[in-house]
């Protein structure tokens, strides 16, 4: 069975992008485009096991994703995203632009894999 991975950029190109990659590791993927539709949706779907979320949005950053998301399941497996942050501040950083090993390695590590 699938893991379920709530994915969060408002990038939509790299949402996608991501999103296939997430899939090709075999997870199920749910995405939202912003941090408000993020904290929604991990409270309308309950299946979510881990949030991969960008930092730098235009609504709520995905520092603030992260620690809600933590408040309200403290099981939820959480990874950063960003290209500006060199500190994930408490959580796996993923630096942008990534690749597949790159994901694959950091879930692996973290989250284990899908």
């Amino acid at each position: 069975m699938a893991r379920v991975v709530l994915l969060v950029d408002d990038d939509p190109l790299v949402r996608a992008v991501a999103a296939e990659m997430l899939e090709d590791l075999g997870c199920e993927v749910v995405t939202a485009a912003g941090g408000r539709q993020a904290i929604d949706t991990l409270l309308a779907d309950a299946r979510i096991e881990i949030v991969i979320t960008d930092v730098n949005m235009p609504d709520i950053d995905g520092f603030a994703v992260a620690q809600a998301a933590k408040r309200m399941r403290k099981e939820l497996k959480v990874i950063i995203l960003s290209g500006r942050e060199s500190d994930g501040r408490g959580f796996p950083l993923i630096r942008k632009p990534f690749v597949q090993d790159d994901l694959k390695q950091t879930m692996a590590q973290h989250t284990g894999l899908c």
